[in-house]
């Protein structure tokens, strides 16, 4: 199992507006490409997204399902991408101070994606899911209530301009 922690500049309830809202999900989620229709229920368990994985024109629909959803603390998924099979994908949000602490697991539960070893799944996993919340950072940094220090696309600029 693949585990991915980062600290965000903004609150678990800041997280949760970005993962609650459905058509957001190939923003912040590595390879989804499109959503082609979410549940008027989502987050609530059993609702699902439908969304479509790859790049054009070699796109693959599928669905994602809630398996569970206790807001802002946690998100637990059932992604399908198959032929690659289906993972288990659990988002846990936690306050420190005015920040979030967000970590995310994702499994192989179904499909040929189980019988790749762990040592090799991880890994790829892992720096998935680091630009994963990467990308999770943007988001919900970038419509959160103003909070002393540089978001993380602010860091990344001034990192920018002072290496050029």
């Amino acid at each position: 199992m693949s585990r991915n922690v980062r600290e965000l500049r903004c609150s678990p309830e800041d997280v949760f507006r970005v993962l609650g809202d459905g058509w957001l999900y190939p923003s912040w989620v590595v390879g989804a490409s499109r959503m082609r229709d979410v549940d008027d229920a989502w987050p609530a368990a059993g609702a699902e997204l439908h969304h479509s994985f790859g790049t054009w024109p070699l796109l693959i629909d599928d669905r994602t399902v809630v398996e569970a959803c206790d807001p802002p603390h946690t998100l637990a998924l059932r992604a399908r991408g198959w032929p690659i099979g289906e993972a288990r994908v659990t988002i846990d949000v936690k306050p420190r101070g005015d920040r979030s602490v967000v970590r995310i697991q994702e499994e192989a539960v179904a499909g040929p994606g189980r019988f790749v070893p762990d040592a090799i799944m991880d890994v790829l996993l892992h720096w998935r899911n680091t630009e994963t919340l990467h990308r999770l950072a943007y988001l919900a940094e970038g419509i959160a209530a103003r909070t002393p220090g540089d978001t993380t696309a602010e860091q990344e600029i001034g990192a920018d301009a002072a290496s050029s």
